[in-house]
């Protein structure tokens, strides 16, 4: 529970509790010094009181005095530790061990045997065995002492016998907890406001710390490493030290990828305008060759019509392969058609020969097609020149477009390696240009998203690999991609 505190809350409680654990052990421990020095103090009292009872009794004794012992013992018990309380008790005991006379009467009787009897459930020593002073500390904490008085001659006339039970000795513990408990108090006072100040200070360079590894990847380095916190403090010293490392490391790194990442950008850039500039090249050669052809035989008016002809169905193959490579813009384009299909197979057999590959066609459309010309002409040519370069040499492809009321379906399988999901994503990530059929293939996945369609291998279609592309057979597919 503590743990979870604050450490400007943590040290002015921790310094609290261990006040208050000191001054419990202190005050535990000068109980057991005061019990044991009260119990030695009311065993010095019983001794001297045995010591003058037996010295003050010796002539009455002798005299068989009864009244003047009862007297004395009277007076003299009145200075034993608990005898106001009826807990200490003094007698004069005969040379048989009787009582000759006692301080408790209605508990000592006069003549009642007592040395070898059982007293307080302990018994006592006979009057023989009892030759110098004998002290008995019973299991309750009570003792009882035991004197022989002797004549000159030294004769046993009697014995002088003292009681005091176990409460006199016990520690006066309300009389020692209450200054403790005020001594606790005082302290827990003055120490909660000087814990608290010294807690904050002892927290702020931490907790300035701990502000400035939050503010780093946002803030700027420089003031960063001017909020770290300035201490003579070695240890804060050392997490001040390696935060700044760090900010530096950091600020290195970032620089680094930031160089990185213009340098991709601008490769990235390269690789599409080569690209474009590739597909471009193709029919803005002949359109060279019309304009030149129409400079120089311009006069015939059958020449004049066939050359701009064949500059707008150039200048269109142009639009739509821009369009197609750069799928994120929208151009307006013509339906497609089944010439679109045969126009793509012609361009893809300079390829097919080259390889010495074969291919096959099947067309099932059951509807009109309501899909751009441009886009899909270039998917087309893509995967047929992918599926051509994939395929066994020699072997065969086969090409299939399939259209009916709901989508359109263009698909390329050969029996070359096996293409499985996970190899298609991998070079469809690709756009980076490190894979040759990254480029064509990341443009079919992304014109297949933007128009709300898929692109993906077949696994039913068994051996060799089999790419299919669809997209909803309708004019407009804006809400499908949203979708």
């Amino acid at each position: 529970m503590l743990s979870r505190l604050p450490y400007r809350v943590q040290i002015p409680l921790g310094l609290s509790l261990a006040v208050v654990l000191a001054a419990l052990l202190v005050t535990a421990v000068a109980a057991q010094i005061f019990a044991r020095t009260a119990r030695a103090d009311t065993l010095a009292t019983v001794d001297r009181a045995a010591q003058l009872l037996s010295a003050q009794s010796l002539p009455l004794l002798a005299a068989d005095d009864t009244w003047r012992v009862f007297a004395l013992l009277r007076n003299t018990a009145a200075f034993l530790p608990g005898a106001a309380t009826g807990q200490a008790r003094a007698a004069v005991l005969d040379s048989e061990g009787r009582v000759f006379a006692s301080s408790a009467p209605q508990l000592l009787r006069t003549a009642q045997a007592l040395l070898g009897q059982t007293a307080s459930g302990q018994t006592l020593p006979t009057a023989v065995a009892v030759t110098q002073r004998m002290r008995i500390d019973r299991p309750d904490g009570a003792i009882a002492l035991l004197e022989p008085i002797r004549s000159e001659d030294g004769q046993a006339l009697g014995f002088t016998y003292i009681e005091v039970d176990a409460p006199v000795f016990a520690a006066d513990w309300a009389a020692l907890t209450q200054p403790a408990l005020i001594g606790v108090g005082l302290a827990a006072f003055l120490l909660l406001p000087a814990g608290w100040w010294i807690g904050r200070r002892m927290a702020a360079p931490v907790l300035s710390v701990a502000h400035v590894i939050e503010g780093i990847g946002r803030l700027d380095s420089a003031v960063l490493r001017q909020q770290l916190p300035r201490t003579k403090d070695p240890e804060l010293g050392r997490i001040s030290a390696a935060v700044d490392q760090l900010i530096s490391e950091l600020h290195v790194r970032q620089k680094a990828e930031r160089r990185a990442l213009s340098a991709e950008r601008m490769a990235a850039v390269g690789r599409i305008t080569a690209a474009v500039a590739h597909e471009i090249n193709n029919p803005l050669a002949g359109l060279l060759t019309a304009t030149q052809t129409l400079s120089v035989h311009g006069g015939s008016e059958e020449t004049r019509k066939r050359t701009l002809d064949l500059l707008k169905r150039g200048l269109n193959q142009i639009r739509t392969t821009v369009a197609a490579l750069l799928p994120q813009a929208r151009v307006e384009d013509r339906a497609l058609e089944i010439d679109d299909f045969a126009d793509v197979v012609t361009l893809a057999h300079p390829n097919l020969a080259h390889r010495n590959v074969q291919l096959t066609t099947q067309v099932e459309v059951e509807s009109a097609m309501r899909v751009p010309s441009g886009v899909l002409r270039q998917v087309m040519l893509n995967m047929l020149l992918n599926g051509v370069s994939a395929a066994e040499v020699p072997g065969t492809v086969h090409a299939e477009l399939r259209a009916d009321a709901e989508r359109l379906l263009f698909s390329v399988a050969h029996a070359g390696k096996a293409l499985t999901q996970d190899a298609l994503e991998a070079i469809v990530a690709a756009e980076s240009g490190d894979d040759p059929r990254g480029f064509g293939l990341w443009v079919c996945r992304e014109i297949a998203t933007q128009y709300g369609g898929g692109f993906d291998v077949d696994s039913r279609h068994g051996q060799g690999t089999r790419l299919v592309f669809w997209m909803p057979n309708r004019e407009t597919h804006e809400e499908l991609a949203a979708d």
